[in-house]
């Protein structure tokens, strides 16, 4: 290889690996692929063991109407596709190995696919070769540029570990995307506030309901990308959960601390240090904050309640409304029926709950607590 191609294909294996970390690139890629080796066109695909799918990932210089003949019904003339079943990985092979030149332009596949695109041979190499499935990498040879030669052979099976690798590095670049992705979904589901935060303090990650909260400001306001306190007590709780050298805390300090916000609310408040087995980078989570509204109004799975102690639809309305309001006189009030329908209610709950007092059916109920956000309808009802 001439250092003029040393350098193009040094510089062609730094653009490959770019492409696993940005599919745009890979259109581009292949092209420049294309190109170096000596083809018109060329395409990445696979085709199960057993013969029943093939899959294109990426293509260059072919039309869509070819690439769908390819799929529907020259797959199965390609006298290339399925030798790399039984060859070494990276072995390029061309059709001058598999028969006669004068009989490969006698095929139909040549004649009809071939051909029509101005191409006269190809070539292919295999990238990925499992159980299920193998993926080559497929290159025409315009008439122009004659038949696959030697140079053209090198040229692909050189390119084709990087090929591999850097699709390779692509799936775990994507799953690790989706990972996040879906972890962040999960996190905003939560009705506590969750802030993941730096070595330094600053703000990595807040979920939903810890946006809310800064959004409200009343405990804890965002400045920057940094948490800043609404009051001393808070600013002093705060400031010693997430002090350094956190991964040195014993057990006895890692406790709930009890916060007030300026108008009066409480909330707990619980900050972790996430263990690693090597220092942490610049913006990577170094601990846990957890916030939570001190309130009995937490949404309870009422379904579930009425199944594990079979209530009756007014058994539960009873029931939800001791939680929410607590006196006899007022639950009457609420629902709209008398005192003695309400302790009538009151008492097969205590038969079926095995509570003693109103006070005991409320600590049975929040048992059932649901951990996810609270939605609401356009009204401000929860559904």
């Amino acid at each position: 290889m001439t250092i003029l191609h040393a350098n193009r294909f040094s510089s062609l294996v730094g653009e490959i690996y770019d492409a696993a970390v940005d599919p745009a690139l890979r259109s581009g890629v292949l092209e420049q692929v294309s190109h170096f080796v000596g083809g018109c066109a060329a395409t990445i695909l696979s085709r199960d063991r057993a013969r029943l799918s093939i899959e294109i990932h990426e293509h260059f210089g072919s039309e869509s109407r070819f690439r769908q003949l390819y799929r529907d019904r020259y797959v199965e003339l390609d006298p290339l596709l399925d030798r790399h079943l039984m060859l070494a990985a990276e072995q390029t092979i061309g059709v001058a190995d598999i028969m006669p030149q004068a009989d490969f332009l006698a095929t139909s596949f040549y004649r009809e696919w071939v051909e029509p695109q101005g191409a006269i041979d190809l070539a292919t190499v295999a990238l990925e070769k499992s159980e299920a499935r193998t993926t080559i990498l497929q290159v025409l040879r315009h008439r122009s540029r004659g038949l696959v030669d030697e140079p053209m052979r090198e040229r692909m099976r050189l390119l084709a570990p990087h090929l591999q690798r850097s699709r390779i590095m692509g799936r775990q670049i994507r799953a690790r995307s989706h990972t996040v992705d879906d972890l962040a979904d999960v996190l905003d589901g939560l009705s506590t506030a969750i802030c993941l935060l730096d070595a330094d303090g600053r703000v990595v990650h807040a979920n939903a309901a810890c946006r809310g909260l800064f959004a409200d400001a009343s405990l804890l306001a965002m400045v920057g990308d940094r948490i800043v306190a609404r009051n001393t007590q808070t600013d002093k709780i705060f400031r010693g959960l997430c002090e350094s050298g956190s991964e040195a805390r014993s057990a006895a300090s890692r406790q709930i601390e009890l916060a007030t916000s300026v108008d009066g609310q409480h909330y707990l408040l619980h900050a972790f240090p996430l263990k690693r087995d090597r220092t942490p980078s610049r913006d990577a989570a170094a601990t846990v904050l957890f916030v939570q509204k001190a309130s009995a109004a937490t949404w309870l799975a009422a379904d579930a309640i009425a199944a594990a102690f079979r209530l009756t639809p007014s058994e539960l309305r009873v029931l939800m409304a001791i939680i929410e309001i607590g006196g006899v006189p007022d639950i009457a009030a609420k629902l709209g029926i008398a005192e003695t329908t309400v302790k009538t209610h009151l008492g097969r709950l205590f038969e079926k709950t095995g509570a003693g007092r109103q006070a005991d059916l409320v600590k049975i109920a929040t048992g059932f607590a649901v951990p996810f956000a609270r939605r609401t309808n356009g009204s401000g009802d929860a559904v």
